[in-house]
């Protein structure tokens, strides 16, 4: 399981992940009649009733019975609800086809193929922005017209996991604060243990997508999403640039696994619990999976450890803390108020935030034990403004260049080793004239 689908998420993906880059075209469901439906959190668990079937991606937790433990402590508390999941191996696509019609669930992940816009259409409000954001992270990213259409039960964050024994054998006692440093350490992990320093997942494609989510670490910036509708995201100095020219050097140098075209993403869990790999950026919702392939390996899950982006600034580093998929109530469900009632449980109550090992959506709730050492460290964590995001999301689908999509990332590891013909400065140069065209056709 990714984040999202990556994302993208997930890809989610986790993918990943609001991740996958597409516009809804053909998706026009029978919203209209029902445009501005609330909602409303119910105020007697006791006269809430109902059948209500949930949509889920994660296929793993409805196979081995996690799921179904969830609805049972929910039933503690609504005990007239009866719960039902409906698990898509390709949500994206199945959930885009339901959407046609009004039999797309009660409760759902918003797919992300939905123009935020449209969100009204298919989606039954949860309050208004001003009220949710007092208690609740990520509330920009479902907003519309100052209400809020979805909400994450989790937080995720990119980052680097990273086996810590072999950065210690290596001599690394402290994360790297920049991209050379972080060349000169996975140097060192070359020399002098062996292992793999750095592991792309090309051939599973999807992580590559995570590294569109270095944007905002670099600079420590809450506007970074604005500035990719704005300007071009290559610009010397710009995120993107940072973190692409990063991964370029790393596959230029001999830094990653020999024959990218072979790997192997399942495999790669265990392998980097094993020692055999140092490095893999992904994020936080992968931390729990290589701990299990650890403990399936034998080895200590106390070895997977998790780094920030190697950019500092004013002496910090910055994690970008998103939502992962949004939970939302069909507007077409005959019970909104049953619905609404998961959504919220399975967000306050419910758990799976820890049982993820992920970061909550509740501000006031404490960082996951995992991540005590960006607590030590003074990671600031951040979330980008998304007021932006579904502009960005039109000119990448216009640009066609595809942030959120591996193909690009794959065209660029295939330059730094010698597959494709050309020049960083100018892949790069190409990517910043697709979008800066996209962006003036589309009116920005």
């Amino acid at each position: 399981m990714n984040r999202r689908t990556f994302l993208t998420a997930t890809a989610t993906a986790t993918a990943t992940a609001a991740t996958t880059a597409l516009l809804l075209t053909g998706c026009t469901g029978t919203g209209g009649a029902a445009k501005g439906q609330d909602a409303e959190a119910p105020k007697d668990p006791a006269k809430v009733s109902g059948t209500i079937t949930v949509l889920t991606q994660r296929t793993d937790l409805v196979q081995d019975g996690t799921m179904k433990k969830y609805a049972a402590a929910f039933n503690r508390t609504y005990p007239k609800v009866k719960v039902e999941f409906q698990a898509l191996t390709d949500y994206e696509s199945e959930v885009k086809i339901r959407m046609n019609t009004e039999n797309y669930g009660d409760v759902l992940m918003i797919p992300g193929v939905i123009k935020k816009s449209d969100y009204p259409r298919f989606f039954a409000s949860l309050g208004t922005r001003a009220e949710r954001a007092e208690k609740y992270r990520f509330t920009d990213f479902t907003t519309v017209d100052g209400k809020v259409y979805g909400q994450s039960p989790i937080g995720v964050m990119p980052g680097f996991v990273y086996n810590k024994k072999v950065w210690e054998r290596a001599g690394i006692t402290r994360w790297p604060t920049t991209s050379a440093g972080f060349l000169a350490d996975l140097k060192a992990v070359k020399d002098r243990t062996g292992a793999i320093p750095y592991y792309t997942n090309f051939a599973a494609q999807w992580p590559l997508t995570s590294w569109t989510y270095v944007n905002g670490s670099v600079h420590c910036d809450t506007g970074a999403t604005t500035k990719l509708a704005e300007g071009d995201p290559w610009a010397q100095g710009a995120d993107l640039r940072v973190g692409d020219t990063l991964l370029y050097d790393i596959v230029r140098r001999g830094l990653a696994e020999r024959d990218p075209t072979t790997t192997n993403w399942e495999a790669s869990k265990a392998r980097l619990a094993k020692g055999e790999i140092a490095t893999q950026w992904l994020g936080t919702w992968a931390i729990i999976q290589f701990q299990d392939a650890a403990k399936k390996a034998g080895v200590d899950p106390a070895d997977i450890g998790f780094m920030p982006f190697p950019a500092q600034k004013d002496g910090t580093f910055c994690g970008v803390v998103g939502p992962d998929y949004n939970q939302a109530v069909n507007i077409h469900s005959r019970h909104k108020e049953a619905a609404r009632a998961w959504i919220d449980w399975f967000t306050d109550k419910s758990g799976y935030d820890k049982d993820n090992l992920a970061i909550s959506p509740l501000k006031d709730a404490p960082l996951p034990a995992v991540l005590t050492p960006y607590t030590d460290a003074g990671v600031k964590l951040i979330e980008l403004d998304d007021t932006a995001g579904a502009r960005v999301k039109l000119i990448d689908d216009e640009s066609e260049v595809g942030i959120y999509k591996p193909g690009y990332r794959q065209n660029l590891v295939d330059l730094a080793r010698g597959a494709r013909k050309g020049s960083l400065d100018g892949f790069l140069g190409d990517l910043g004239g697709k979008w800066d065209a996209a962006r003036k056709d589309t009116g920005s």
